[in-house]
């Protein structure tokens, strides 16, 4: 809650500076008027901070540090500010490099034991320096702390004492929220290696025993179906990229269902109805293709009888609608619920919940999966998918 609770914190002072960035872009500096002295210090700090944000989102790196060090400079009013890591001096913006960036990082290390401010004045033999004082705050993550934030004065100054500590807590929050953007990744990744683990060892036996029995009655079909198989076990396993396009993920699901055929035969029918506006969608990696195979395990697998699989992609003005449907056996929908809730063993639901839970991480939680169902009554599954929603694109195509 408490990271939430900064992270809506930063985001108000980003959207703060970036308006401000914005209207000073329009207006001159002759006819600009931010009202009262107080009111202009306000806008002209929430702009510095909101350029400042966006590189230390990225992590605290050489490079990430020097692109901030100018605006939070620029925040403080310093002389000099200097941004470190545990073992060295990352950014130095200012006067001074020459004879103290060497020394700073003896004081850093003191600073790093207690993990509090310190000031100190500096002893320097240049008169023509105006580096005289120094305020040494920390640098905070989950790890504990991650380095220093070092602001240079002429002068002793409680104000600069009070203002650099709150400058690196806030700095230390971006970081933070560097570090949970990292393991949102981690997570969409560890992610996605459950769904290709799921990549049933038995379908994969069968969809070679398929082949393997059209190697004599049929070898043209048995050389379509390996080269089916080899496409889709290629874009499953592929390593770039946490998004697709739509017309890739559908291509997959057509290799896919070509395989079950070989296996079902007349058992399995499928009809498609695919709008060609939606193909260029963007949408995350192995979003649909376990539900097609969801539905062929429930209407095939489960069952006896014949099982129509209906697939229909339409466009709905800013989102694309994307249906899969099934007259299998059903589910009950308690069950179903416990399953989406995580309650139930995966096999029970091949990748319901894992698609479930990213699409909400992605697009939120208005954007989870709509499923219809219930016993011997087939199941639907609806996924509302947005055309254009920040950081959601797809990689370019890896080359083989």
């Amino acid at each position: 809650m408490e990271i939430a609770a900064l992270a809506a914190a930063g985001a108000l002072l980003l959207a703060a500076g970036t308006a401000l960035g914005r209207f000073t872009a329009r207006r001159s500096e002759k006819n600009l008027d931010l009202g009262t002295p107080v009111e202009r210090a306000t806008f002209l700090t929430l702009h510095a901070a909101s350029l400042a944000a966006p590189p230390l989102r990225a992590g605290l790196t050489e490079d990430t540090a020097r692109k901030a060090a100018r605006r939070l400079r620029s925040l403080l009013g310093t002389e000099t500010l200097c941004l470190t890591d545990r073992d060295t001096v990352l950014a130095w913006d200012g006067p001074g490099a020459g004879h103290h960036k060497e020394k700073v990082m003896l004081k850093v290390a003191e600073m790093l034991g207690s993990g509090r401010s310190q000031s100190l004045h500096i002893d320097c033999a240049d008169p023509d320096c105006p580096l005289r004082w120094a305020v040494i705050a920390p640098l905070t993550g989950e790890e504990g702390v991650l380095g220093a934030l070092v602001a240079y004065g002429s002068r002793e100054s409680a104000v600069l004492v009070r203002a650099a500590t709150e400058v690196a807590r806030w700095v230390s929050v971006q970081l933070e929220l560097a570090e949970l953007d990292r393991s949102r990744t981690r997570i969409v990744e560890a992610e996605i290696r459950a769904l290709r683990a799921q990549i049933s060892p038995h379908f994969i036996f069968n969809s070679l025993a398929a082949i393997a029995s059209f190697v004599r009655t049929d070898p043209e079909r048995a050389r379509e179906l390996l080269l089916e198989f080899a496409d889709f076990t290629r874009y499953s396993f592929r390593r770039h990229g946490d998004f697709t396009e739509l017309a890739d993920e559908l291509r997959c699901i057509e290799q896919y269902l070509a395989l079950a055929g070989a296996r079902f035969g007349e058992r399995l029918k499928v009809t498609l109805q695919i709008a060609p506006e939606v193909l260029p969608v963007a949408l995350p990696f192995l979003c649909l293709q376990p539900l097609v195979e969801n539905a062929v395990k429930h209407g095939l697998e489960d069952s006896r009888e014949d099982c129509r699989i209906t697939l229909a992609a339409q466009d709905a003005g800013a989102e694309a609608i994307v249906t899969i449907e099934d007259d299998g056996v059903g589910m009950d929908p308690d069950r179903l619920r416990r399953i989406l809730a995580g309650q139930e063993p995966t096999a029970s639901g091949i990748g319901l919940s894992n698609v479930d839970e990213r699409l909400r991480q992605v697009y939120g939680d208005d954007y989870g999966m709509v499923i219809e169902t219930g016993i011997g009554a087939g199941m639907k599954i609806t996924v509302r998918i947005p055309k254009y929603r920040a950081g959601v694109h797809s990689s370019p195509r890896a080359t083989s």
